[in-house]
């Protein structure tokens, strides 16, 4: 079964970098697109950032050029570099694997940036 777990979110000061992990199992991670997204509360939750399994990216226009989403098929993670992060990046951000019937997710990390 398709596991995703989230870790290394935190408060950090506007300006400051995080970098956030997926350790997925119970698929062959190497063959999938991965995701991240976010998610406030009483906002729908946001693509931020994708890879496919022939490492080509794709970015939000609000986190172009800050953050870098890149993956280790050897040890099936997925991670997502947070650099010079703004407020308006705090949110709970999530882990995504995309499937035609069915959308999995990990169980959420926080990120907030304090202004």
């Amino acid at each position: 079964q398709v596991r995703l777990v989230e870790s290394g979110g935190g408060l950090v000061q506007s300006g400051q970098s995080l970098r956030l992990s997926c350790k997925a199992s119970g698929f062959i991670f190497r063959l999938n697109t991965m995701g991240w997204y976010r998610q406030t509360p009483g906002k729908q939750r946001e693509l931020v950032a994708t890879i496919t399994s022939g490492h080509s990216t794709n970015y939000t226009d609000s986190v172009r050029g800050r953050f870098t989403i890149s993956r280790d098929n050897v040890r099936s993670f997925v991670y997502l570099q947070m650099n010079s992060l703004k407020p308006e990046g705090t949110a709970v951000y999530y882990c995504n694997l995309s499937r035609t019937s069915t959308n999995y997710w990990g169980q959420g990390t926080q990120v907030t940036v304090s202004s």
